[in-house]
């Protein structure tokens, strides 16, 4: 086998964020659960003698040395291997977005290398290499939803069904290190458990509506990323005006609402003939209807 092609690496949404405290190196702890979905970015891998590593942008154009090449190199040293690859990326999922785009590109480029360079690395091995690169890759070297704790290395998968979602991007991209040092960043939210979150799972409109309420299950850096850019109070009024209640997903820019779960609101999937609310987004943003996946589409892509 020299190349695989169509490799799908799917972005995320941040069901909710909490943020319980800060511990002694600056490092924030964290709990959420992660929900992989099916707006994705498409991946292309052919396989080189030379040892070569290159990139091919099919769409926007990426950063030269992009998470992508980092992750087919520190690959490349860590095995030893005398392969090289081009990849090729259709970019979908727009970047700066909380949404894990480039990290969820870096663990398809690591899943499939370890097919094409005949590495056979067990995951585990994978998992170690990924979290060397950013904090989101191990959760998209997985099975699929997850809860995550600690600084984000720690995950237990988590059975959690299909939903549907409304996605919004405004076209900018927040300073993450600016929302975790502001003021108004609470660091103190008591710790959830995972039964907790199951129990109120069969309501997605009022886990969806906490946000608004003051409940649990809320994204804790919303209000310090909405006072630094207020293109994501806009996102979430957008939201929330044709879907109901709408939050920002992991550190922003990107905004979503759960949609056809008993709050009347209206959804494209039941409503086929209707206008498309997307239409009315602002000029240069994005916004799309979505699935969360129960299941990691390449988990079953064996080394």
């Amino acid at each position: 086998m020299n190349t695989l092609t169509d490799l799908p690496a799917p972005a995320k949404l941040n069901l909710f964020l909490h943020v319980l405290g800060r511990r002694a190196d600056g490092y924030h702890l964290l709990q959420s659960l992660f929900l992989p979905i099916d707006w994705a970015d498409t991946l292309h891998l052919e396989r080189r003698a030379d040892g070569r590593l290159q990139r091919h942008d099919l769409g926007p154009a990426l950063p030269a040395d992009d998470l992508c090449l980092r992750a087919a190199r520190a690959l490349q040293q860590a095995s030893g291997t005398a392969w090289g690859v081009d990849i090729s990326i259709d970019k979908q999922v727009p970047w700066g977005a909380g949404m894990g785009g480039g990290s969820s590109d870096a663990a398809t480029v690591l899943r499939g290398l370890n097919v094409l360079w005949q590495l056979h690395w067990p995951r585990e091995r994978l998992l170690a290499l990924g979290a060397t690169l950013g904090a989101d890759v191990p959760f998209f070297l997985g099975a699929g939803p997850a809860w995550v704790e600690g600084i984000g290395e720690q995950l237990t998968p988590v059975a959690w069904p299909s939903q549907r979602f409304a996605v919004v991007k405004p076209p900018v991209a927040l300073p993450t290190a600016q929302i975790f040092s502001s003021p108004l960043l609470t660091r103190d939210t008591r710790p959830a458990t995972v039964a907790g979150l199951l129990a109120d799972a069969a309501d997605l409109s009022k886990l969806m509506a906490a946000q608004a309420t003051g409940g649990a299950w809320k994204n804790d850096l919303q209000p310090a990323a909405e006072a630094i850019c207020p293109e994501v109070s806009e996102a979430i009024s957008w939201l929330t005006r044709h879907f109901g209640h709408g939050r920002m997903t992991g550190s922003g820019s990107a905004a979503f609402a759960g949609i056809d779960n008993g709050t009347g609101a209206p959804s494209l999937a039941t409503m086929p003939e209707g206008p498309d609310p997307f239409a009315e987004l602002p000029e240069g943003w994005v916004g799309r209807l979505c699935r969360s996946l129960e299941r990691h589409p390449l988990e079953d892509l064996a080394g």
